[in-house]
């Protein structure tokens, strides 16, 4: 068996819940799957299973789902899995992933309206198509709409609180709440809605733009990432927080940690506040080499690195 499939291997460890979330949710519209794996839904490609794994139909079956969850059962919304680790040992409870019912866009004048399923690089390019500037930023963060309202996601001098109006979310109890840029409480890779709220829709605003030059702003942003980035591994992204007034990636390198490895998990030797997985690594061999990474980091400069990466799960 290969490292790839183990890590997606079910795990008997969780019963099955399906007999009860079924029993709770007669009128379900949307998929639920007991064990489903999950690697193959994370940028890392590691992790193991979700004790149950489910996709809504629309906002509305999301709010009737969550209505009738015990509200002991854990529960994670996943998104395109680009900034989160899934531990081995599998995800007990319910993973929630927005699908292709949320994913729609649309454009009114300057703003546009995304379903928080969207990945972001497709708001960047409906937004450069409709001549709306200022969200070109957004292609350079791999990831889902839903998950950049959630770390106030930013790039290139630029955050989502920057181009935010509104956005609609599901509460743990099933009720829909609209929140307003106020309501959101962004600070830095942070927003202050509770946590079991699960974000279905957003709306952003931009200025007049030429389609054109910011087509063009979103090509140099391509080439930028392209050459300071491994943007075509398997990374989450940005492993660590910047601290105050530093670069993570600075402290890092001076740390001496670029290109330190776990087995096949591995520090970026093109950008050191990215840890990569080499082919056959697993979610603890990349979780060592962060904590590795922190603490030889704390040692050389007392800066005390903060995860940036969710990190989810149990270890096996």
């Amino acid at each position: 068996m290969t490292a790839e499939i183990a890590h997606e291997a079910r795990n008997s460890a969780l019963p099955d819940i399906l007999p009860e979330l079924r029993r709770a949710t007669p009128e379900l519209r949307g998929t639920l799957e007991a064990h489903a794996p999950l690697a193959g839904l994370s940028f890392f490609k590691t992790g193991g299973p979700a004790q149950a794994l489910f996709e809504p139909a629309d906002e509305d079956d999301l709010a009737y789902f969550l209505a009738r969850l015990d509200p002991s059962v854990p529960l994670l919304a996943l998104g395109l899995g680009s900034n989160v680790l899934l531990r081995d040992g599998g995800v007990e409870g319910v993973v929630i992933r927005l699908g292709r019912a949320f994913q729609d866009i649309a454009v009114e004048g300057l703003s546009l309206t995304a379903g928080a399923g969207a990945p972001d690089v497709k708001l960047a390019s409906a937004a450069a198509k409709a001549g709306v500037a200022g969200l070109s930023f957004l292609r350079g963060i791999p990831g889902s709409i839903g998950g950049a309202l959630r770390m106030n996601a930013g790039a290139y001098g630029a955050e989502i609180k920057d181009v935010f109006l509104s956005c609609r979310g599901v509460d743990r109890a099933g009720k829909i709440h609209v929140f307003s840029n106020a309501d959101m409480g962004f600070s830095y890779r942070h927003c202050g809605v509770a946590n079991d709220v699960i974000f279905t829709q957003a709306t952003f605003v931009g200025a007049p733009g030429d389609s054109e030059a910011i087509l063009a702003d979103m090509a140099e942003i391509t080439k930028a990432r392209a050459a300071t980035q491994p943007v075509n591994t398997r990374t989450g992204g940005s492993t660590f927080k910047n601290p105050p007034g530093q670069k993570a990636w600075e402290l890092i390198d001076r740390a001496g940690c670029r290109g330190l490895a776990v087995g096949d998990a591995q520090v970026s030797e093109l950008h050191c506040n990215f840890l990569v997985n080499r082919g056959a690594a697993s979610a603890a061999d990349l979780e060592t080499l962060g904590e590795i990474v922190r603490a030889r980091v704390f040692e050389t400069s007392g800066v005390n690195l903060e995860w940036e990466i969710l990190r989810v799960g149990a270890p096996r």
